[in-house]
């Protein structure tokens, strides 16, 4: 991979992290502070941290941890295509699925994408 190619690589990583965490901040009215975006063939994977809520760390810290996976989950469902438009726009390719895991004990959530073939 060429100087050219590499920035450019960079370049999608920064914009998918960075459009990720606005609409999360959107939707969720907090977004992670820390998001981090990797590309390797087909796979998109977007790590974030510290993306709890107040609402949510009041939550875990009774014992509520299934109540909000069950939360977070239903929102991923709902913001699904608003999430694979982000990638698909940033890459240029099709998204063929999309899944979504978050830690409530670490207040990590991954984020990944499965691209289709190349346009």
């Amino acid at each position: 991979m060429d100087e050219g190619d590499q920035k450019a690589l960079g370049e999608t990583r920064a914009r998918i992290s960075r459009e990720i965490v606005r609409l999360q901040a959107e939707y969720y009215g907090k977004g992670p502070t820390r998001a981090k975006t990797y590309i390797m063939d087909d796979v998109v994977v977007v790590v974030q941290e510290e993306s709890s809520t107040r609402a949510e760390k009041t939550l875990a810290e009774r014992g509520e941890r299934e109540a909000i996976q069950h939360i977070r989950r239903r929102f991923q469902q709902q913001m699904a295509d608003s999430f694979i438009g982000i990638v698909e726009q940033a890459t240029g390719r099709r998204v063929r699925a999309f899944l979504s895991e978050t830690d409530i004990d670490q207040d990590v959530s991954v984020e990944t994408f499965l691209l289709a073939d190349e346009r």
